[in-house]
């Protein structure tokens, strides 16, 4: 308002001095005197409208770029300061975390291997490598050493050198070869029409009885063989005669015809006494 009302005096006094010079010098007269002062007060009004409409627009829109200007730079700094302190904090947590892995998760995590390596080598029987174990040539003198230095390479110093368990060093027996199975083999059944050809049936403890021919010249150690084959050791069967029972006499120098057996013969397979074994 103040601004307007010393706009109007000054634009008045203007007027009214232009108006008294142009009267004084006749410039114009007093009709084209009014007509001056009429359209100066109009543009006066004018220029009055005017500048107060747009006077308080243009100042808000200054204050207003200057205090956006201010507060963007107060955020910038706001923000700034916050990702500082993030930054010091989140180093603070990191730091944290580096002292507690390493003062007691590491320890844990290190105990617990142990921990099962030991079950481990419990269970497979290598408990020896829970050990620190012994130095190569532990307690031999200097002198001795150097004096196995020269005398072989150093491998074979190591192998002198080297502390074995007696059960390494031990000589062990060499393994008995275990005898030979004898095979047993059965001469070839003659023909029935052949000379000197006896029969001879073995009635065996399961009921069945089996026929075979042989030669009264044969051993009568055969009959042993042929028990064998058939599935009873002589070691636990023997030979008896029908009659009288007894046991038929056998052996590698007497023949089947010294044994008695001169005819068709029949022979029971029965088990030894144990009494007389």
């Amino acid at each position: 308002m103040s601004s307007s009302k010393t706009s109007w005096l000054l634009g008045t006094l203007l007027i009214s001095i232009l108006c008294f010079v142009s009267w004084k010098h006749s410039i114009i007269d007093v009709r084209g005197a009014f007509l001056l002062v009429g359209r100066g007060l109009l543009l006066l009004g004018l220029s009055t409208l005017m500048v107060s409409y747009f006077y308080p627009r243009l100042r808000s829109l200054f204050s207003s770029n200057t205090r956006s200007t201010s507060e963007y730079s107060e955020d910038e700094e706001a923000k700034q300061r916050q990702k500082q302190a993030r930054e010091e904090l989140q180093e603070k947590h990191s730091e944290k975390a580096f002292s507690y892995q390493e003062s007691v998760l590491r320890p844990r995590q290190e105990s617990s291997m142990r921990k099962k390596e030991e079950r481990f080598y419990r269970m497979t029987g290598e408990t020896w490598k829970l050990t620190d174990g012994e130095q190569l040539g532990e307690g031999e003198s200097l002198g001795q050493s150097a004096q196995e230095a020269v005398d072989g390479t150093p491998n074979q110093e190591a192998v002198r050198r080297r502390k074995l368990p007696e059960s390494a060093t031990r000589l062990h027996p060499k393994p008995e070869v275990p005898p030979q199975k004898r095979v047993v083999v059965l001469p070839e059944e003659p023909a029935e029409d052949a000379e000197g050809v006896v029969r001879v049936a073995l009635r065996c403890p399961s009921g069945r009885t089996i026929h075979r021919r042989f030669l009264k010249s044969d051993s009568s150690s055969v009959l042993l063989d042929w028990l064998l084959k058939t599935g009873y050791h002589p070691a636990v069967y023997t030979l008896c005669t029908t009659y009288p029972r007894q046991p038929l006499v056998i052996g590698k120098d007497i023949s089947m015809g010294d044994a008695g057996i001169l005819t068709h013969t029949v022979l029971n397979v029965e088990g030894k006494d144990p009494s007389t074994t």
